[in-house]
């Protein structure tokens, strides 16, 4: 029983086991897998390779302290967030070009590499803004992706892709405080009295011109009396009640204005409401 014990307690450390999720490190589309310990030219890979759409926005795993890095030619614009739970993140490969090209016209400074008004040695909050995917280092020319490394206690680097798994993804980002709106495409699951179950597709943020497609991700919604119900067939509107919708009904939804915290950035139950519902019909 002892050596299971240890058995246990040794897998467990090889597969980064967190208590806490953290925040998935870019906002949008992203492919990746578990490619940690893979065979590379300077050794067993340490991080998990993200691949992203070129200048996505890299945001800060958890809440912490961020360090630049910017003298290595293998890693390129390189970031260090330094984490409040004692876990250091690696955020490497980021941008370097000014245009969607590989120009390498810019450098690894704030608003190219490392997000806009970032300082070194900044503090920072969970999911904030803290840099853009690139293919900086040696990843240069191949395909935009973010190289994350996770370092509990700041030691060794573990697998990293089960922090990736349970990781929280974000609707939006922006700093705390910021006024936004969401304007939510997708389908009704369950509708009730004041409230709005959804499966979302799109969600674009205001005014941060934020865009993301192909979620499927559920969202619960307070649906206020205030809020506007209308019904659509596309040649007229009529004004209705939220428990007229029908399961699997397409839905657009508009939230209402409301300041960015972490709960609405990651569209946690009940943190947003709605402030106009358009139910399509055939």
């Amino acid at each position: 029983m002892l050596v299971a014990g240890l058995l246990a307690g040794a897998a467990a450390a090889r597969s980064g086991d967190t208590t806490k999720p953290v925040v998935f490190p870019i906002l949008g589309a992203t492919h990746y897998v578990d490619d940690f310990g893979a065979p590379r030219a300077g050794g067993p890979h340490q991080g998990i390779d993200i691949l992203a759409a070129k200048k996505s926005l890299a945001l800060a795993a958890e809440a912490g302290k961020v360090k630049f890095w910017t003298t290595s030619a293998s890693a390129g614009c390189m970031l260090y967030l330094y984490g409040a739970s004692g876990t250091s993140y690696y955020y490497i490969h980021l941008n370097n070009d000014l245009t969607r090209r590989n120009d390498d016209r810019g450098k690894c400074v704030a608003g190219t590499a490392y997000a806009t008004g970032l300082k070194d040695g900044a503090k920072v909050a969970a999911g904030q803004p803290i840099g853009f995917v690139g293919d900086s280092g040696d990843a240069e020319g191949g395909h935009a992706h973010l190289h994350f490394e996770v370092h509990p206690g700041g030691g060794k680097a573990v697998d990293g892709y089960p922090y990736l798994q349970t990781a929280q993804h974000l609707l939006f980002a922006a700093p705390k405080g910021k006024p936004f709106t969401l304007e939510l495409d997708g389908t009704v699951m369950q509708p009730a009295a004041l409230t709005l179950r959804l499966k979302v597709s799109t969600v674009h943020a205001w005014p941060m011109g934020q865009r993301q497609t192909r979620l499927r991700r559920p969202l619960l919604l307070n649906v206020p009396d205030t809020a506007i119900v209308q019904s659509t067939n596309g040649s007229s509107t009529r004004k209705t009640t939220i428990l007229s919708a029908r399961k699997g009904q397409t839905i657009k939804v508009w939230t209402m204005p409301a300041t960015a915290t972490l709960k609405t950035e990651r569209g946690d139950d009940l943190s947003l409401n709605a402030a106009l519902v358009l139910l399509k019909t055939p």
